[in-house]
């Protein structure tokens, strides 16, 4: 099975081919050389996937950005675009309830949005939480082991887009 990870590029979610491989191999190779480690991970994703020749700076900050995350150094995330909506848990039924959730309330509101179920442990760690479900709007632990309710995720959702 081929493995794929969704990140964001300038706002956009898109599909990276080998992922965990080669950061794991950059990481391994090139952890000292931060001054080239954007274009040396540009040169290794884009082996296996297509790179818009006109985004290469873009894919080359994103990938950046992903390492950092990758390695566990602190990072910026990318608040280009919509809002960005994770849901940190397993899969069990309260992260697909509060999945539900969201969905229901963003199609009420209008809101366009990136809205993801991340179910990997390595990075629901990497947010720092501790319990499931977890809900992270642009990059910000909004709740931990707990389902908010459709009024509180209405006024965080207003009030992330009301700044942006």
């Amino acid at each position: 099975m081929v493995e794929i990870k969704q990140i964001k590029v300038a706002g956009n979610l898109v599909g990276i081919i080998g992922f965990e491989e080669t950061m794991a191999s950059v990481q391994k190779e090139y952890a000292d050389k931060d001054d080239v480690l954007s274009k040396i991970l540009l040169k290794k994703f884009s082996r296996r996937n297509y790179i818009v020749p006109s985004a290469r700076d873009a894919y080359a900050r994103a990938f950046l950005r992903e390492y950092k995350k990758f390695a566990g150094l602190p990072c910026e995330e990318d608040t280009e675009g919509d809002l960005d909506i994770k849901v940190l848990g397993p899969g069990c039924s309260a992260c697909d309830t509060l999945m539900s959730l969201l969905m229901r309330i963003l199609s009420e509101l209008d809101l366009p949005a990136d809205l993801t179920h991340v179910t990997d442990l390595k990075e629901i760690g990497s947010y720092g939480v501790l319990g499931t479900p977890a809900l992270v709007i642009n990059g910000q632990v909004r709740t931990v082991g707990k389902i908010p309710s459709a009024e509180t995720l209405k006024n965080w959702l207003r009030e992330v887009k009301g700044s942006s």
